[in-house]
């Protein structure tokens, strides 16, 4: 079942509006989370510091010592650190003394205000072993850190988190040090974390509404402004084209389409294209001979490929940031390779290496629809990946013949030579930094265009200094085949480019050429041969943006 451009741009936005909705939700949980995280964290580490530097050793002493519950100094101390517990709003806070596997209360605070339970407290001595306290292997391995640290006479360099059935809380314990700096006694000091939890996910619910209905506008215009500008132009090219294959009628038919983007290009390239084959059947008509009928076919195809290829070189003249150089030498008088390169704007060059399936007219007229999909995709300024995606869906619809084409897509941005790529299942580029030798890139491949719809593909990016060169081909190279069948391969065009002596991007091309004849001598060409070179200037160039 076929499903029209409009739904498809409208499921496809959808799921973008719901990606972006719980992208934004959840950076801003996650930001809000870490905040209060490293807060929480700086609270409960300062407060247990503060606090046990605040007790006298002596009066610590007195308090552990045998009794010391009975003493002046103790209720001085249980007061002090209850005061300290409700105006800092601790958990629980209380003086303790570990060992290797119990810990021992002297202290426990208890704010009735706070909704502390008297019966809830711990008395006086008490000593609970790790294995009784602990709510499971987590909280108890938390007290024996607690005990590694005291040992050392140092205290834990960040909170001990429990999540469990006795909540989400932070721990803090700092040693309180004799004269001799060898640990006494500590402070416990616990922060529950549960109303942080709260807030948090409160944030991320308001986040959650408040994003899906910003970016639900923005789609519900979106979608109209795309109904109008993309969708509707492009349904009435394909019903003009739909109605020119049923009719087979292509005698001085054209469209007309005033957008004033790519899409009028578009059709204007439909247009030229039916002129061409208009030329073709009237060329058909006078003829007599098969193979005269043939040969008119051929050359009415040919003109069309050379004139949508760029033949003029040097192609940037005034540029002196970069040098340029392509070629293509068909197997037949027509081919399914194509190559590309223009400037999207002053600043950035786009370079297309592609190969279409099969071989003649019907690959060199899928070929011109390619080029101009491609191109007319680049000059909105889309990345490459997203120019993937959208040529591929765009060449899948009425794709009876089941043909398919190879890209290579590479955007440079000459002021600073990084160059965005990306590759659907084309041969891998290879690349030559300055005074180096060619490498292969071999970059990650996506599927075949026009193979099947909504297909992703990834991006990359390469930076190619002063210098620096880069070479795309068509697998006519590697599989330019001898009178043994032996092919030619990748290895020998890396050894051709290598030992090869140029000057310039035209001439590095005419070597490797000159590498593949001398290879393959008298055996037929099965395929097309199309290569493309590009050389960052090895000057320093203004650019105005």
């Amino acid at each position: 079942m076929k499903i029209k451009l409009l739904p498809k741009f409208v499921i496809s936005l959808v799921t973008l509006g719901v990606v972006l909705t719980l992208s934004i939700s959840l950076f801003s949980y996650t930001s809000s989370k870490k905040y209060y995280e490293n807060a929480y964290a700086e609270r409960v580490l300062i407060g247990s510091k503060t606090i046990a530097e605040m007790l006298s050793e002596e009066d610590v002493k007195t308090i552990i010592a045998a009794d010391g519950d009975q003493t002046e100094t103790y209720r001085e101390m249980y007061e002090l650190m209850n005061k300290l517990k409700e105006d800092n709003e601790v958990t629980y806070l209380s003086l303790v003394v570990p060992d290797e596997d119990s810990v021992t209360f002297y202290i426990d605070t208890c704010v009735e205000s706070m909704g502390d339970l008297p019966e809830n407290q711990i008395p006086y001595a008490s000593d609970i072993l790790y294995t009784d306290a602990a709510n499971g292997d987590d909280d108890l391995q938390n007290y024996h850190v607690i005990w590694d640290y005291y040992s050392k006479n140092e205290a834990p360099p960040m909170p001990l988190v429990t999540d469990n059935s006795y909540g989400y809380n932070y721990t803090a314990v700092c040693p309180i040090l004799d004269e001799n700096g060898k640990a006494i006694a500590e402070i416990q000091y616990i922060l529950d974390m549960k109303q942080v939890r709260q807030h948090l996910n409160s944030i991320l619910y308001m986040m959650f509404g408040i994003s899906f209905g910003i970016i639900a506008v923005g789609i519900v215009f979106y979608i109209l402004f795309v109904r109008k500008a993309v969708t509707n132009p492009l349904g009435k090219l394909a019903q003009f084209t739909q109605d020119i294959t049923l009719s087979s009628e292509f005698h001085k038919k054209s469209i007309s389409i005033n957008t004033g983007d790519e899409i009028e290009e578009l059709g204007n390239s439909f247009n030229y294209m039916l002129e061409k084959l208009d030329e073709y059947l009237d060329n058909l008509q006078k003829v007599t001979a098969e193979k005269e009928r043939i040969g008119a076919e051929l050359d009415v195809a040919a003109k069309i490929q050379a004139d949508m290829l760029p033949c003029i070189f040097p192609a940037f003249p005034e540029r002196k940031e970069f040098d340029i150089f392509a070629s293509m030498t068909p197997a037949k008088e027509v081919g399914g390779d194509f190559y590309d390169f223009f400037l999207v704007d002053n600043n950035h060059l786009a370079i297309v290496m592609a190969d279409v399936s099969g071989k003649g007219v019907p690959a060199a007229l899928f070929m011109m629809i390619s080029k101009t999909l491609i191109k007319s995709a680049a000059q909105t300024g889309m990345s490459p990946k997203y120019i993937l995606e959208k040529v591929n869906n765009q060449l899948c619809e009425n794709n009876e013949a089941g043909m398919f084409v190879t890209v290579w897509i590479g955007l440079l941005e000459i002021s600073t030579g990084k160059m965005i790529c990306a590759n659907a299942g084309h041969e891998y580029p290879a690349i030559r930094r300055k005074n180096g030798q060619f490498e292969l890139l071999k970059d990650r491949h996506g599927f075949v265009l026009a193979g099947m719809e909504d297909m992703k593909y990834t991006e990359y990016e390469i930076t190619l200094e002063p210098g620096d060169m880069i070479f795309v081909y068509t697998d006519g190279v590697a599989e330019a085949t001898n009178a043994e069948n032996e092919l030619f391969g990748t290895e020998r065009m890396l050894e051709g480019l290598n030992s090869a002596t140029y000057e310039d991007c035209k001439d590095l091309l005419q070597a490797v050429h000159k590498e593949i004849d001398g290879f393959v001598g008298d055996s037929p060409q099965f395929d097309d041969i199309t290569m493309l070179s590009l050389r960052i200037s090895d000057i320093d160039c203004i650019v105005e943006n």
